[in-house]
C-alpha cells in the first residue's frame, strides 16, 4: 500500500490488498452496528473509530491478515480466547485464510466501549 494521507475509511479500504477488503468491511459494519454513535476516522493512516472524542479501535488490512488494535484488558477466559491471535504488543491478527472470529471481535469492541465509558465517568468526577 503506497498511498498515505487517507481522508476516509472508504479510501483506506480501497487501497488495501484486495484479499483483505471484505474482512475490513465486515469489521467496519460490526463496529458501526455495535456502537452506532462511534465516529469513523483515519488515525495513524489506518481505519479507526472514536467514541466520546477518544480513539476506540483501529483496524488494518494486509495481504495475509487483518490487524485489530489495541488489545483490551479482559478476564482470563478472554485472554485464552485471544491467545491464538495475539501478535506483538497490543495487536490481534486474524488470518485471511480462516473465517473472521466475529464473536471474538464483538467482545473486543465491547471491552473497549466499557473502558471508554469508564474513562469518561472518571474524568467527569
Amino acid at each position: 500500500m503506497a498511498k498515505t494521507n487517507f481522508q476516509s475509511i472508504d479510501e483506506y479500504i480501497a487501497a488495501c490488498p484486495p484479499e483483505s477488503q471484505a474482512y475490513l468491511q465486515e469489521i467496519r459494519q460490526l463496529v458501526s452496528t455495535l456502537v452506532p454513535n462511534a465516529k469513523e476516522k483515519i488515525s495513524y493512516q489506518i481505519a479507526a473509530f472514536e467514541l466520546n472524542h477518544r480513539n476506540l479501535i483501529y483496524f488494518a488490512g494486509w495481504k495475509k491478515h487483518i490487524s485489530l488494535y489495541p488489545v483490551p484488558v479482559g478476564d482470563e477466559a478472554f485472554k485464552r480466547q485471544i491467545e491464538p491471535y495475539v501478535a506483538g504488543k497490543g495487536t490481534l491478527k486474524f488470518p485471511l485464510d480462516k473465517p473472521l472470529p466475529v464473536k471474538l471481535i464483538q467482545r473486543v469492541v465491547e471491552l473497549h466501549v466499557t473502558a471508554n465509558k469508564k474513562k469518561i465517568k472518571e474524568e467527569s468526577k
